[in-house]
C-alpha cells in the first residue's frame, strides 16, 4: 500500500507523460492519415481530450509534435488545423520521393529475400481485392503499407525516416487521387509491375518501375488539382481548366524530373 501512495520521481513522471503524449499523437496522426479529419479541418483540443479520455496537456503536446511533422498548422488566436498541402509543395515532394523510390527499387532487385517478395506480392493481391470491392479506404491503407514496406526492406534507416516524413505530408493528396474509383485499377496495375520488376532481379528495370509510378502519381495529382480548381470557379469551368492546365504544365516542366521523359498514357 505504501508503494501505491508513493510520489513518482520527476523523471519517471515525465516518461509516463511522454508515453501518453506519444499515444495521443499517434492516434491523431492515424486519424489524419486515413482521412477522418480532412485537410483544413479544425482540431478541437478539448473534444479530442474527452474523446481519448486524457487531459488536455498531452493533446496540446501532440499538436506540437504533429506541427513539427508537417501534418497540422497552429494559427494564433484561431486554433490547430489539418494542413492543406499546396500543389507546388506536393510536386516537390513527389520529385524527391521518385528519386528515393528509384534507389529502393534498385536495392531490392539485388537483395530482396523470397519471404519479402512473397509479402509484397500478398499486399498487391489484397490491393486488387480492394479494387474489385471498390473499397478506396482499404486500398489507400494497403497502398501506404506497400510502399512503406518496400522502403523498410531496403534497409537504409535514414532513408526510411526521411521517406516516412515526406509520405505523411503527401498522404492527403494521395487520398484525393485514389478517391476517384477509376484510378484504383491503374494504381494497382503499376504496383503489380513494380513487384514483377523487383522479382526479375533487374535493378535498372525495378528502379525505373518505381520512379515511373511516382511520376505517374504526381501527374494524376496535378490533373486532379486542375479539376478541383475548375469546379471551385463554378460556371467558368472551361476557363478554369485551361488556366489550371497551363499551371500544371509549368509545375511539371519546372520540376526538372519530367523534361526528358516521354509522356505515357494511363495503363
Amino acid at each position: 500500500m505504501q508503494g501505491m501512495n508513493a510520489v513518482f520521481h520527476p523523471t519517471i513522471a515525465l516518461l509516463q507523460n511522454s508515453s501518453l503524449t506519444t499515444v495521443v499523437q499517434q492516434e491523431i496522426e492515424r486519424a489524419i492519415l486515413v482521412g477522418e479529419y480532412e485537410p483544413g479541418s479544425k482540431l478541437i483540443e478539448a473534444a479530442l481530450a474527452e474523446k481519448m479520455g486524457v487531459s488536455r496537456g498531452p493533446v496540446r503536446e501532440a499538436f506540437r509534435m504533429l506541427e513539427e511533422a508537417g501534418l497540422v498548422r497552429n494559427e494564433k488566436n484561431r486554433g490547430v488545423f489539418v494542413r492543406d498541402i499546396p500543389i507546388d509543395e506536393a510536386v516537390e515532394i513527389f520529385d524527391l520521393r521518385a528519386a528515393m523510390d528509384e534507389l529502393v527499387g534498385r536495392q531490392l532487385a539485388r537483395n530482396i529475400t523470397p519471404a519479402q517478395l512473397k509479402e509484397i506480392k500478398g499486399l498487391v493481391d489484397e490491393m486488387e481485392k480492394a479494387v474489385k470491392a471498390e473499397d478506396a479506404y482499404n486500398y489507400h491503407l494497403l497502398n501506404l503499407k506497400f510502399h512503406d514496406r518496400l522502403v523498410e526492406m531496403a534497409g537504409n534507416r535514414k532513408l526510411t525516416a526521411i521517406y516516412r516524413k515526406l509520405i505523411k505530408e503527401l498522404s492527403l493528396f494521395r487520398r484525393l487521387n485514389l478517391a476517384d474509383g477509376w484510378l484504383m485499377p491503374i494504381s494497382a496495375s503499376e504496383h503489380r509491375q513494380i513487384v514483377k520488376a523487383i522479382a526479375s532481379g533487374d535493378a535498372i528495370a525495378a528502379g525505373k518501375a518505381m520512379f515511373d509510378h511516382v511520376i505517374e502519381s504526381k501527374e494524376r495529382t496535378i490533373e486532379n488539382d486542375v479539376r478541383r480548381q475548375a469546379r471551385l470557379q463554378g460556371g467558368d469551368a472551361g476557363t478554369g481548366a485551361r488556366q489550371g492546365a497551363a499551371r500544371a504544365t509549368h509545375l511539371t516542366d519546372t520540376s526538372g524530373t519530367d523534361k526528358e521523359r516521354p509522356k505515357r498514357g494511363n495503363r
